[in-house]
């Protein structure tokens, strides 16, 4: 942050004007502090039972599992994750797996363009990886039974596929199509 100064909102490093912290990215995040603090004091004072399950409200009972138990929302894709493969050991490595996958994007990524609006293959990947990921919330809320472990199969199959071939492969293109019109940008400028 010293050398280079702050990123802007497009993305490339140009010395010419560095942005300070305060008051302008200070006054951002408090900003954006405030609203989750709003938005989770709404869930927590008004409509507390809007997100939970109406499962918990039966009396427990030692001597009978009931019928449908699933994880919290945020655990959901990662559970249809780990439903989807037919060997528990396997289902338990590919979630383990599908976790550290996310981990290791940010140190992975080595796009020359930081800002996904110059990124359209980027941006694209990335929006079919969030309807993924979606699909694979929905599955893990859904019983094992015929259709839904299919489609967790292949939510599944297309969760890894995207994270080893599609976000590569986008990363590798658009660097090939920076460099390209970088070359060509110099070579007009010389003539």
């Amino acid at each position: 942050m010293h050398e280079n100064g702050s990123n802007n909102p497009l993305g490339n490093w140009k010395k010419a004007e560095p942005i300070s912290f305060f008051p302008y990215f200070y006054v951002k995040d408090l900003l954006a502090f405030l609203i989750l603090v709003l938005v989770f004091s709404f869930f927590v004072f008004q409509a507390p039972n809007d997100l939970g399950h109406t499962d918990n409200y039966i009396r427990a009972n030692s001597l009978v599992t009931p019928a449908h138990i699933v994880p919290e929302w945020y655990f959901l894709p990662f559970y249809a994750i780990l439903r989807s493969f037919p060997n528990k050991l396997g289902g338990v490595i590919l979630m383990f797996l599908a976790i550290v996958a996310l981990l290791l994007l940010p140190i992975l990524d080595e796009d020359k363009v930081r800002c996904t609006n110059y990124r359209p293959f980027f941006r694209c990947v990335f929006w079919l990886f969030f309807v993924n990921f979606l699909i694979l919330g929905w599955v893990g809320q859904q019983p094992a039974d015929s259709p839904y472990i299919e489609v967790g199969m292949f939510a599944t199959f297309y969760y890894f596929f995207s994270l080893a071939i599609l976000l590569p492969g986008a990363t590798f293109l658009e660097n090939y199509l920076y460099t390209l019109a970088t070359s060509n940008l110099t070579t007009i400028k010389l003539r």
